[in-house]
């Protein structure tokens, strides 16, 4: 004898099924994290919600090798636009804190930002596949174009435009601090604090060339501590 059909309410809400491009990104589950528990702990941008999410480690590979392949002269002002305007995976304020993050660790910064990215996105899968798109197509380029080099370095042509290039080089760097200058605002130093500190370190950078790893232990480690200690506060 079968058992009786249960009753179903009318105006009980129907369950929602995922979407089928969903992806398990980390950038955007802090909506799904229980409130309660995270009142009393520091907050970070990198647990808002980005505009959109990477569907799969491979696409993470496409867009990472296509942001690696146009990254003559400098790869990070071609990182901010294809993450930050172009696939939207992340905010300015994010896109700042994982370099900033990334500036302190030894290796490449645009590296380092690439397996931070990919390991909060899809975990080890998604930290291979973006440091696989950021190594191994510049790799075959850069291999071809140091067999070229060896053979026509001297010729002034070809000086000529490797002087050119690196005009063009400091040319995007300085657009992309210009870019990432208003996502001080929201910095949780204060926008003045903030403001001091990026001058500060331009100064003794740029102007007295103090030794860059003296800056970050210095000032890094300042703006640590005042960033602690606000977030504590």
């Amino acid at each position: 004898m079968a058992p009786p059909d249960t009753p179903i309410d009318p105006a009980a809400e129907p369950a929602k099924m995922p979407a089928p491009d969903e992806a398990p990104s980390v950038m955007s589950r802090a909506s799904a994290v229980d409130a309660g528990a995270q009142a009393g702990a520091p907050h970070s941008i990198l647990d808002d919600e980005s505009p959109r999410s990477p569907r799969s480690p491979g696409e993470i590979f496409r867009v990472f090798t296509r942001l690696a392949l146009q990254g003559f002269g400098g790869v990070l002002p071609i990182a901010q636009r294809e993450l930050v305007e172009r696939e939207r995976w992340l905010t300015r304020e994010q896109f700042l804190e994982l370099l900033a993050v990334a500036q302190v660790l030894p290796g490449p910064n645009v590296v380092n930002l690439a397996l931070m990215f990919g390991d909060r996105a899809f975990g080890w899968r998604g930290g291979l596949a973006a440091m696989g798109g950021m190594i191994v197509a510049p790799w075959c380029v850069v291999m071809a174009l140091a067999i070229a080099y060896a053979h026509y370095a001297q010729h002034p042509v070809v000086a000529a435009a490797l002087r050119g290039m690196g005009a063009v080089a400091a040319g995007l760097i300085l657009s992309t601090g210009l870019k990432l200058l208003p996502a001080l605002r929201r910095n949780v130093l204060g926008a003045p604090a903030a403001f001091a500190l990026a001058a500060l370190m331009f100064v003794c950078i740029a102007l007295l060339r103090v030794p860059l790893i003296w800056m970050l232990a210095g000032l890094g480690s300042l703006g640590f501590a005042a960033a602690w200690r606000r977030l504590k506060a």
